[in-house]
């Protein structure tokens, strides 16, 4: 009956043993890291796009990437030290249209921080009202983060390549131009061309 007992106990701890360990799926690796190069007239920079973290993210991106959306858009909105915008204006500084239903719901809260090099999502008051248009950290921005009490700005990637270029963008003279009140470059920074390399 002891006997009995200590083997039914053994098998009892055994089992929760083997249930605790994770199971690893058949195919444990997870998808590259898109990585997307950016040819302005200033010279290129390359973004790698982080799936793991922000994959709603990603995949909004990737489709105005692919729609071609992003050719022949400027930095609309460079404050030194802060960010620098882009994606929605042309050299005319005409807005380009997006789907009215083309927002992406804010990840903000994955994990990723908003530092120096790293990308995100812009948006105005509506936390999920993110379309097109897309920001560089051009220092610490741990104030666009979540908190407790409100959303934040989700990133979703970061430069890897060229950020030299994008500190030479945030270095550019700004004034008022168009609709803006301030903070465009005086002299258009544009967006030539964007590739996927690594599909």
């Amino acid at each position: 009956m002891r006997l009995n007992k200590l083997l039914l106990l053994m098998g009892l701890v055994i089992s929760m043993a083997s249930a605790q360990e994770p199971t690893l799926p058949e195919d444990d690796t997870l998808p590259p890291d898109t990585q997307v190069r950016f040819v302005t007239n200033l010279g290129a920079f390359v973004a790698e796009l982080d799936i793991g973290r922000a994959p709603l993210t990603v995949e909004h991106f990737l489709s105005y990437v692919n729609a071609g959306h992003y050719e022949g858009t400027i930095f609309h909105r460079v404050i030194q030290g802060f960010v620098a915008q882009t994606g929605g204006f042309t050299s005319n500084l005409v807005e380009k249209p997006t789907p009215a239903d083309g927002n992406v719901l804010n990840e903000s809260g994955n994990g990723l921080s908003n530092i120096r090099g790293t990308i995100g999502i812009a948006r105005g008051n509506d936390p999920h009202g993110g379309k097109a248009q897309f920001y560089i950290n051009l220092s610490d921005n741990t104030d666009l983060n979540p908190r407790p009490t409100r959303w934040g700005f989700a990133v979703f990637g970061k430069i890897v390549e060229g950020m030299e270029i994008v500190d030479q963008i945030g270095h550019v003279d700004v004034g008022a131009r168009g609709v803006f009140e301030r903070d465009v470059p005086i002299q258009n920074i544009i967006i030539e061309s964007v590739e996927i390399l690594n599909e």
